[in-house]
């Protein structure tokens, strides 16, 4: 968990009273691209935080209950401190700071912050910073441990930071390989119907893992490491039989294998080996009566030492602020219909 940042850091200081927080900035520069182009940022923390600030000059008052300027005051001074460190600041770091000035502390009083570098993950074409308390966690787990299930809905990065990292290993020479596979099971379409040969057949399902790559990298260079076999995209059922060494593994959308293939991959680690799986249990696309093997992992490895489950929410969706809303929606549906299940079997 990162460590609790220093507000004053920053050089911002701040007068407080009931009514309004006061801050004050050093370098007007930096405040300008804090504020957005037409105070699109500062509208959006308005918006998200229910606050009013006001810019003039080098300072900023801020509005609103005494949590929303706590509140809003975190989020300005983090945003501050990230731009003070020569890191950007988009409309996803203005979202990622107000989801976690939202989130309680950690235990020791500790909590997430955009601005920290110590979670930050270099890749040769991004610099990508946790945007989620729990994402932070995540980013935590994958660098501690050598097994780590990120489970939720999707949205919430679990799959993007697990390839962001393992191409940061890669590219730090700490593993050899980088194998990223996924269940290529039958979700309302065909395979036999698809055209091409079998691999034809099955890129389609392993597109989004070959996109985070290519976020992550040079295009020239994900051919190039594909092609001498460092970077290897695979269904899932050409693991089987193999001793995977010196690797950065994972297997995404694990809700949609079975205990056996589940038990397969995951006993396919060899040495200086480490694994990220991720799934959704809510989407499963399995054949009616059969068991997720990401089900029956989650409950069998719990405590085991090495493995950490990360869990995400709604709360932690860092795409479209609608696209939160619509996981919420669903969510709340399927609630109300296990209630109306269970009730009906009573």
């Amino acid at each position: 968990m990162p460590k609790k940042p220093n507000l004053t850091k920053n050089n911002a200081a701040s007068t407080n009273s009931s009514e309004t927080t006061v801050l004050e900035f050093e370098d007007n520069h930096l405040l300008a691209q804090l504020v957005g182009e037409h105070d699109r940022y500062l509208a959006r923390i308005e918006q998200g935080l229910d606050v009013s600030v006001t810019s003039r000059g080098n300072k900023m008052a801020i509005k609103g209950s005494d949590a929303a300027q706590s509140a809003a005051r975190s989020v300005l001074t983090d945003l501050y401190d990230r731009l003070e460190k020569g890191m950007d600041v988009t409309i996803g770091e203005v979202d990622g700071a107000i989801r976690m000035a939202g989130d309680p502390p950690a235990e020791d009083g500790s909590r997430a912050s955009v601005a920290d570098s110590a979670d930050m993950i270099v890749t040769k074409r991004r610099r990508i910073t946790p945007r989620s308390t729990n994402q932070a966690y995540y980013v935590n787990a994958l660098r501690t441990n050598e097994l780590v299930f990120g489970l939720g809905p999707a949205g919430t990065g679990k799959t993007y930071l697990a390839v962001a990292n393992a191409v940061a290993m890669l590219i730090e020479n700490k593993v050899d390989r980088l194998i990223l596979a996924r269940p290529a099971v039958e979700a309302g379409e065909k395979l036999g119907f698809l055209p091409g040969d079998m691999r034809d057949k099955i890129d389609p399902y392993l597109r989004p893992l070959y996109d985070a790559l290519y976020d992550m990298l040079p295009a020239e260079e994900v051919v190039k490491r594909l092609e001498n076999g460092e970077i290897e995209v695979a269904a899932l059922a050409f693991m089987r039989g193999r001793t995977l060494s010196n690797s950065a593994i994972i297997l995404d959308e694990a809700q949609n294998t079975t205990p056996v293939q589940m038990k397969m991959l995951l006993t396919r680690m060899g040495e200086n080996s480490s694994m990220a799986v991720t799934g959704d249990l809510s989407q499963i696309d399995l054949p009616i009566g059969v068991r997720s093997g990401l089900h029956d992992a989650v409950e069998i490895l719990q405590g085991v030492k090495g493995v950490d489950f990360i869990n995400f929410g709604a709360s932690d969706v860092v795409r479209h602020p609608l696209v939160t809303r619509i996981v919420k929606a669903y969510g709340e549906h399927e609630r109300e219909k296990q209630l109306n299940l269970k009730a009906r079997s009573r």
